[in-house]
């Protein structure tokens, strides 16, 4: 039996309103019951607020948050400010901030330190592309990646929040690694965060992103490794979300 906790995290994305989610956090309320893992709401800056009325802090999460703790950094929100909105969580290095806003290993890494020094548990995501999948480099890829935060913050503070490999060409394309195949890339993660601290490697949680429905959590979250997802697009549909944490084991 995995002795870690199942987590489930809703990544809206840059998508909602107040009459929406406030929707949406009936439906959950209302179908949440028996629910075995821990769940993480993680919604646009705007509507942090919003969450607050219907979750606690350790289920609310921010999608980013600034590298730098304070100063003129027009537009950047501090892990701190987080914190005092409320969040509990904070996702970091997401494929589409590395992709659309230029984010390196060494950013991730500094922004997951940002969020631990604030009090916040870090979502680290790491992935590869297609053409870094098609050219055999995705161990390569992921190593590099994962390594510059285990450098900056080690392991043991990783696995204060959560690892989360999402392959950029699963996420919001319909496709999905095989079980097996996002099993093997999450065995070879947990052996490399092991090196660090063995410990740490078979306590820290490691996600799968990259288009979980429902029809197919189940049979991504019965692997051994797989500790829970990253939601995207189905996380938009508050029954899909309760199916697929649903399907976590425990």
């Amino acid at each position: 039996m995995n002795a870690r906790r199942a987590l489930v995290a809703a990544n809206w994305k840059m998508n909602g309103s107040r009459a929406a989610n406030d929707a949406w956090l009936s439906e959950f309320a209302a179908r949440k019951a028996g629910l075995a893992c821990e769940v993480v709401v993680c919604a646009p800056y705007v509507y942090l607020e919003q969450l607050q009325h219907a979750l606690q802090r350790d289920q609310i999460g921010a999608q980013d948050a600034s590298a730098h703790e304070a100063g003129a950094y027009t537009g950047d929100i501090a892990a701190q400010m987080l914190y005092d909105a409320g969040c509990g969580w904070v996702i970091v290095g997401h494929s589409e901030r590395r992709q659309w806003h230029g984010e390196t290993d060494a950013i991730v890494a500094q922004k997951a330190e940002r969020a631990l020094q604030a009090g916040l548990q870090p979502i680290v995501c790491i992935g590869e592309t297609l053409q870094q999948r098609e050219a055999g480099k995705t161990n390569a890829v992921l190593r590099a990646q994962l390594a510059a935060v285990l450098q900056r913050i080690g392991a043991e503070r990783l696995a204060r929040g959560a690892l989360a490999y999402e392959p950029v060409w699963a996420i919001g394309t319909g496709r999905t690694a095989t079980p097996e195949q996002a099993q093997g890339v999450h065995v070879a993660l947990r052996a490399q965060i092991g090196i660090d601290d063995s410990a740490a490697g078979r306590a820290v949680r490691i996600l799968y992103g990259g288009s979980v429905k429902p029809a197919n959590a189940a049979e991504l979250f019965e692997q051994p490794d797989i500790d829970g997802g990253l939601i995207g697009g189905a996380s938009l549909i508050a029954r899909d979300f309760v199916a697929i944490c649903a399907a976590t084991h425990t």
